[in-house]
């Protein structure tokens, strides 16, 4: 967090919003092993594109494609061919910083990646504590316990973030097919 204080931390990182087929979002609570962000409910996948050749492509956001195509593996056992790279939709992208537990936190330029695949799930319980899909109706409460400080429920920062800014509205065009027509890759959206 000092290092972000100072402005010398901003990194490039992407959060994987996945459907299934009945247009039901995945969220994963990260495990307890995290260095940030321990037991907190968030997105399917947050992580960062390494300093690799196949991860630093910038043309159509190839690299953090790439990326979490690689990290959905790492976490939740997904392979490859269930996530084809050109099937992630870069909706858009937010930069924000937030602290963890006073030591680390995150700065962070967030691609907003989504997809509707339906999957099958194999997760690493070093990387998630437990996963489960939500309709609007159950991510709803999940938000309200949250709030309420009920049941221990605590949501990562950039999760909300983007829930409080976007989610709905594109859960709209998830739900239409005409997620390419919400993208917006040009704004930075400073949150």
């Amino acid at each position: 967090m000092e290092k972000i204080e100072a402005g010398n931390a901003l990194h490039r990182a992407f959060s994987v919003f996945l459907f299934n087929s009945k247009y039901e979002l995945l969220l994963q609570q990260r495990s307890a092993t995290k260095v940030t962000f321990p037991l907190v409910w968030t997105n399917t996948c947050c992580s960062h594109p390494l300093y690799r050749e196949s991860e630093l492509i910038e043309e159509n956001c190839a690299g953090v494609r790439n990326a979490a195509q690689r990290k959905l593996f790492d976490e939740l056992g997904i392979v490859a061919d269930e996530l084809p790279v050109d099937q992630f939709i870069p909706l858009g992208r937010m930069l924000y910083k937030a602290p963890s537990d006073g030591k680390w936190g995150e700065h962070e330029l967030d691609y907003l990646l989504f997809m509707v695949r339906d999957v099958k799930l194999d997760p690493n319980p070093e990387e998630v504590a437990d996963v489960k899909y939500m309709n609007r109706h159950q991510l709803k409460e999940l938000l309200r316990k949250a709030d309420a400080g009920e049941d221990g429920v605590k949501l990562s920062p950039w999760f909300r973030l983007v829930v409080d800014n976007f989610l709905m509205g594109w859960w709209d065009h998830v739900e239409q097919g005409t997620l390419q027509g919400a993208a917006d890759m040009k704004t930075i959206h400073k949150l």
